[in-house]
C-alpha cells in the first residue's frame, strides 16, 4: 500500500483511477448501442494523432485528441450503421503509427508507450485533464444513460416524435472520443480497449438491472486499476499490458454467471 502513497505516484496514480472508474461507464453504453469497436478505433486515431503530433513537433495530446474528434465528425457522416467504419479507423490509425516510428525516433519511443502504456510517466497537465473530463462526463452521461436506453429499446419512438436522436448520439460519440484518446495517451491503447470492453461485457453477463450494470462496471475497472498499478510496480512489467491481463482475468466471473444461470434454469 506505501506504493499508492509513494510521492512520485500521486500524480500518475489519481489521473488513472479517474480514468479507470470513468471508462467502464463509457463503455457500457457503447456496448448498448453495439458499437463496442469504437473505442479501439477511436483509440487508434489518437493514437496515430500522437505519433503524427510527435513527428511533427506539435503537442502530442492536443493532437490525439483532434484526430479522435475528426473520427466522430467522420462517424457522423458514414450513413451505414455496424462497426465497419470502426474497423477502417484501427487499421488506418495503426498504419499511421507504425510508419511516423519507422521515420521518427521520438515517434518511435511514443508508439511503444503508446502500447506499453506511460502512465508512470503521467504528469499534472494529464490529471488536469482528467479532473475535467470527468467533471464534464458525469452530467452528460447521466443526460444520456436513459436517451441511449430508450433509442435502443424503443428506436422509433424518438424518431416519430421528431426527438433530434443524431444530436444525442454525436455527443455521446465525442464523450467516447475524448475519454479514450486522453486514456490512450496515459495507458495505452489496449489498455484503453480493455477498459472500455471488458468490464461492460462482465456486467452485462452479471448485472440484474441497467443500474447495477454500470455500477459494476465502474467498480470493476477500478479494483482492476488498484491491482494492474501494484502488480506492474512490484513485478516492474508496463502497465498496459498488466491491467489488460487483470481485466481479462475479470471474465471468469461471468463465466461463473453464465453456469450457475444455466444450472438453475436445469434445475
Amino acid at each position: 500500500m506505501d506504493l499508492l502513497f509513494e510521492p512520485m505516484f500521486r500524480v500518475p496514480f489519481v489521473t488513472g483511477l479517474l480514468l479507470a472508474l470513468l471508462l467502464p461507464v463509457v463503455g457500457v453504453l457503447a456496448r448498448l448501442r453495439n458499437e463496442w469497436l469504437a473505442a479501439l478505433g477511436f483509440a487508434h486515431l489518437a493514437g496515430a494523432g500522437g505519433a503524427l503530433g510527435s513527428l511533427l513537433l506539435l503537442p502530442v495530446l492536443p493532437a490525439a485528441v483532434l484526430c479522435a474528434i475528426a473520427g466522430v465528425m467522420a462517424r457522423a457522416l458514414w450513413q451505414r450503421s455496424g462497426n465497419d467504419l470502426y474497423a477502417l479507423m484501427i487499421l488506418g490509425g495503426w498504419s499511421v503509427m507504425v510508419l511516423a516510428a519507422a521515420v521518427s525516433r521520438h515517434a518511435s519511443s511514443l508508439g511503444q508507450m503508446l502500447v506499453d502504456g506511460q502512465l508512470y510517466f503521467t504528469r499534472w497537465p494529464y490529471l488536469l485533464s482528467a479532473l475535467v473530463l470527468m467533471l464534464v462526463a458525469l452530467p452528460c452521461l447521466l443526460w444520456l444513460m436513459r436517451r441511449l436506453l430508450r433509442l435502443s429499446l424503443l428506436p422509433w419512438q424518438d424518431q416519430a416524435n421528431g426527438y433530434p436522436v443524431r444530436r444525442v448520439v454525436l455527443l455521446f460519440n465525442v464523450l467516447l472520443a475524448l475519454s479514450v484518446a486522453l486514456a490512450a495517451m496515459v495507458m495505452g491503447v489496449m489498455a484503453t480497449f480493455a477498459l472500455l470492453f471488458l468490464p461492460a461485457w462482465v456486467a452485462f453477463g452479471v448485472a440484474a438491472s441497467w443500474r447495477q450494470a454500470w455500477l459494476f462496471a465502474a467498480l470493476l475497472g477500478g479494483v482492476g486499476y488498484l491491482l494492474a498499478f501494484v502488480a506492474a510496480l512490484l513485478l516492474d512489467m508496463p502497465f498496459g499490458p498488466v491491467l489488460t491481463a487483470v481485466l481479462c482475468l475479470s471474465v471468469l466471473l461471468r463465466l461463473r454467471a453464465s453456469g450457475q444461470a444455466a444450472e438453475a434454469s436445469h434445475n
